[in-house]
């Protein structure tokens, strides 16, 4: 099969032809259909997160259809459609599985990352983690809700019932999750990079009630934001700009260090919180509701061997919304 492979952390992936794999007890082999291009795929090609288990094929916002079943699966059946995200599997026996916490779980597997990914022809995943999808919607619309839209989902219910949500960092998560937002009733203030006008009109477009640089002060205190975009400086200004009380939530799995900062932005019972992973519930919930909402993803679309400029474009900027690999 077709692949992009990760050989070594900060170099461009390899186009390679792998043996087909071949699922073992409790896993499905998928034949992909499209595989969403994610921050986190930056990471790990950027060798940001440390730990890949190299050479891997990364991608972890997966659609497509179940081609083969290995021993003992009966919850899948071959040709129907499933997603794969981030969480590839856990142990189910340590102390945080033991509690429902599966997403801090002490000895997890992550597609894409420490398990193969996407970004091929086909992928082995545990049953277990591949989430059933309905028929609607087409397969690039939905890859980008197995990453982007799970995590964005775990944040706000993070970030409490707050009616004035602001997002830092408009990328792929926000979009969608700003979609979530606004069906809920809340309002939407997003907070680009300076003179980005470009995004703070596709911010508007989605229902944003405001837009602006994240260095602006918004017009109204905010009660809860999410910091999506990887870089600590935001932290500070996001404290700054909620209520005596709210919440800040950290979504991103990587994030540049969090500079010092007075006490006095944290104090009168402000929260800094951080958002790790996502449960299989997360998943099943946010997956149901989100043909109930209507979420419209914005997506451009590169082939399978060009997925090292669809990484440069993300890294770069260079389109609204998410990328998406089609095999």
């Amino acid at each position: 099969m077709r692949a992009m492979l990760l050989q070594q952390p900060r170099t461009p992936l390899v186009s390679a032809e792998l043996p087909e794999p071949q699922p073992g007890r409790g896993e499905v082999r998928i034949d992909v259909h499209a595989c969403g291009v994610c921050r986190t795929d930056l990471h790990v090609v950027d060798g940001e997160l440390e730990h890949a288990s190299l050479p891997v094929i990364p991608g972890h916002e997966i659609v497509g259809r179940v081609a083969a079943l290995g021993r003992d699966v009966r919850a899948l059946d071959i040709g129907q459609r499933v997603g794969v995200g981030w969480l590839g599997s856990t142990d189910g026996t340590c102390p945080y599985c033991r509690m429902g916490r599966e997403n801090l779980c002490d000895r997890p597997l992550f597609t894409g990352y420490t398990r193969n990914g996407g970004y091929a022809a086909a992928v082995v995943a545990d049953a277990r983690f591949a989430f059933p999808l309905s028929e609607q919607g087409s397969d690039a619309s939905l890859a980008p809700l197995l990453c982007a839209g799970l995590i964005g989902w775990r944040a706000l219910g993070l970030a409490g019932e707050a009616l004035r949500l602001g997002l830092y960092g408009f990328g792929a998560a926000a979009h969608i999750l700003a979609q979530v937002a606004r069906w809920q009733g809340r309002s939407v203030f997003a907070f680009t990079r300076r003179g980005d006008s470009r995004t703070q009109e596709f911010a508007r477009s989605l229902g944003a009630v405001w837009a602006g640089a994240s260095e602006d002060a918004p017009p109204e205190p905010l009660d809860a934001a999410i910091i999506f975009a990887p870089v600590g400086d935001l932290v500070p200004l996001a404290l700054k700009a909620v209520r005596k009380g709210g919440r800040v939530v950290c979504a991103g799995i990587h994030m540049s260090d969090i500079p010092a900062l007075p006490y006095r932005l944290l104090w009168e019972e402000r929260e800094l919180l951080s958002v790790a992973n996502l449960t299989r519930k997360d998943g099943a919930d946010f997956l149901k509701l989100a043909p109930q909402i209507g979420i419209a993803t914005r997506t451009t679309p590169y082939p399978l061997d060009r997925a090292n400029e669809a990484l440069a474009d993300l890294r770069a900027g260079r389109f609204e919304g998410a990328a998406v690999l089609l095999p």
